[in-house]
C-alpha cells in the first residue's frame, strides 16, 4: 500500500458464527461440540459452529429437513436467546474499546477498531483476539487495512478463510501485487455496500470487477451514482473517507423474549404474557432513550412436539412511541387471537424495531387518551427505581405474585461481568446470583 508507515490502521473485528459461539461461551460443555442455533420459531438454522458447518449444516436450512441427521451426528440445537447475545455483544465491544484508540460498533457481532500506527496494528490485533477468546470464549477474525472497505475485504476474503493466518491479517503484510490481483479476480458486487442493481448499472459502464471500480473516474461515479459509491472508490485506493456512523452506537432493535417454565395454552394466559413482556420492552426503550415505530410479537410451541405452531404478527405505530400502555394493547390485540386453542406454547417475545432517539418535541399521538399518557412510562420507571423491580405494572403486569409460567427460576449462574448481574437483578429480582464453576476456575488462573 502507498499509505505512510506511521498512518493509523482500521480493523474490522468480526465474531465467527457469533450466536453459536455465544452458546458455547455460556455452556463450556459445548466447547468442542457441533452447535446450531435455531430461529425464534425454531424453523431454520440461523447460526452454525465450525464443527457443524464441517458436517454440512448451513445457515438458512429448514430444521425439520435436517433434524434427524443432526441427531445422528450429535449436533446440539439451541433456541435463539437474543438477550444473552446482546449482553455478550456489549461486552465484546467494551473489550475492543479497551484495546483500540476508538471503537465503532457496526452490528451485534462486528465492530470497527481504530488502531495505532501500521507497525503496531498486527500486535494489537493478535492481543485483542486472544483477550476475546480468553475472557469471552468468542473467536473472532480481524482484518486490518488503511480503510474500512479494505479492512472488510481482508477480513472476509483472508482472515476468515485462511486458518494459517491465525485469524488476524493486515493488508500491509500482503505480497506485492496481491491486492491488485485480488480486486481483479472478484466481482464488484462482492464489495461492501454494492448491491445487485448498482452492479448491473456498473456493468453497463464496463465496470465488472473490484479493480475496475477502483480505477474508475471518481467524478463520473459521483455524477452517475452517489457520493457514497465515490467514497468506496477512494477507499479501495487506500484513502479513508467513510465517516463514523452514529446510528450504530444506538441499538437498532430491541427484544424481550423468554422460554416459559410451564407451557401457555390459553389466550388469557398469552394476554398476560404480552402485557408483562411489553412493559419490559418499553422500559428498555426508555432506558436507552429511544422510541419504536414497529413491533413484532411472536410465540412458538416446542419443535419436538407433535403440534407445532409459531404465530407471528407485526404492528406499525402511528408515531414512534415508548408508551407501555400503547405497546401492551397492540401486542394483546394481535398475538393471542392467532393462537390455536389447546396447543402448548413454550416461548414468546416482543421485538421493537425502527428505533430512533426520543424527539425533543414529540408529535401528538392521536391514539393516546391524553398528553399525560406520555408520562406514564416515566412514572412507572420512577416508582420501580424507588421500590424495586416488579413493584408496579400495568394491568396483568402488576400482579404481586408471579404467574406459573414465570416461576421456578431460583438461581442464576453467571460469570463476573457486571452486565449479567445488572440484567439478572432487573429481570429476576428474587433469584440468587452465583458464579458458575467454569469462570471461578478461569479467574483463579
Amino acid at each position: 500500500m502507498s499509505s505512510p508507515a506511521g498512518s493509523r490502521r482500521i480493523a474490522l473485528v468480526d465474531a465467527n458464527s457469533f450466536y453459536a459461539s455465544a452458546e458455547k461461551s455460556l455452556d463450556p460443555a459445548l466447547a468442542d461440540r457441533p452447535v446450531v442455533v435455531l430461529s425464534n420459531g425454531e424453523g431454520a438454522i440461523v447460526a452454525a459452529s465450525s464443527e457443524a458447518k464441517a458436517l454440512g449444516f448451513e445457515t438458512g436450512t429448514a430444521w425439520f429437513k435436517v433434524a434427524g441427521r443432526a441427531a445422528r451426528h450429535g449436533v446440539v440445537a439451541k433456541s435463539s436467546a437474543y438477550e444473552n447475545y446482546g449482553v455478550i455483544s456489549n461486552r465484546m465491544h467494551a473489550i475492543i474499546g479497551q484495546a483500540a484508540a476508538a471503537v465503532e460498533p457496526y452490528s451485534v457481532d462486528e465492530a470497527w477498531a481504530f488502531l495505532g500506527p501500521r507497525s503496531d496494528a498486527v500486535g494489537i490485533g493478535r492481543q485483542l483476539r486472544a483477550t476475546l477468546l480468553q475472557n469471552l470464549g468468542i473467536p473472532v477474525s480481524i482484518g486490518i487495512a488503511p480503510t474500512k472497505t479494505l479492512a472488510k475485504l481482508v477480513n472476509k476474503h483472508v482472515a476468515k478463510r485462511v486458518p494459517a493466518h491465525g485469524g488476524v491479517v493486515s493488508l500491509d503484510d500482503a505480497p506485492a501485487g496481491w491486492l491488485d490481483a485480488h480486486l481483479a479476480a472478484h466481482p464488484v458486487t462482492d464489495l461492501w455496500g454494492v448491491a445487485g442493481r448498482t452492479g448491473k448499472k456498473l456493468a453497463a459502464l464496463g465496470i465488472h470487477s473490484m479493480r475496475d471500480l477502483r480505477d474508475a473516474d471518481t467524478k463520473m461515479i459521483r455524477k452517475r451514482f452517489s457520493i457514497v459509491l465515490e467514497r468506496t472508490v477512494l477507499e479501495l485506493r487506500g484513502i479513508p473517507c467513510i465517516p463514523p456512523d452514529p446510528l450504530h452506537h444506538t441499538k437498532q432493535q430491541l427484544m424481550f423474549s423468554r422460554t416459559f417454565s410451564e407451557p401457555v395454552t390459553t389466550a388469557d394466559r398469552m394476554t398476560q404474557v404480552m402485557s408483562i413482556y411489553a412493559q419490559h420492552a418499553s422500559g428498555r426503550l426508555r432506558r436507552q432513550g429511544s422510541v419504536a415505530k414497529t413491533m413484532t410479537v411472536f410465540a412458538s410451541t416446542s419443535p419436538f412436539g407433535q403440534q407445532h405452531h409459531s404465530p407471528v404478527a407485526t404492528v406499525t405505530f402511528p408515531e414512534p412511541t415508548d408508551n407501555p400502555l400503547l405497546i401492551a394493547k397492540a401486542a394483546i390485540a394481535v398475538l393471542p387471537p392467532r393462537m390455536i386453542p389447546g396447543y402448548r406454547y413454550v416461548r414468546a417475545g416482543v421485538m421493537l424495531t425502527g428505533l430512533q432517539p426520543v424527539a425533543v418535541q414529540p408529535m401528538l399521538d392521536l391514539f393516546e387518551p391524553s398528553p399525560k399518557a406520555r408520562e406514564l412510562g416515566a412514572t412507572l420507571d420512577k416508582i420501580t427505581r424507588k421500590a424495586g423491580p416488579g413493584s408496579i405494572g400495568i394491568g396483568l403486569a402488576g400482579l404481586r405474585t408471579a404467574p406459573d409460567w414465570a416461576k421456578r427460576i431460583e438461581v442464576v449462574a453467571m460469570d463476573g461481568f457486571a452486565g449479567f448481574k445488572t440484567a439478572a437483578a432487573e429481570e429476576l429480582p428474587d433469584a440468587v446470583p452465583v458464579m458458575d464453576p467454569f469462570h471461578v476456575v478461569r479467574l483463579a488462573g
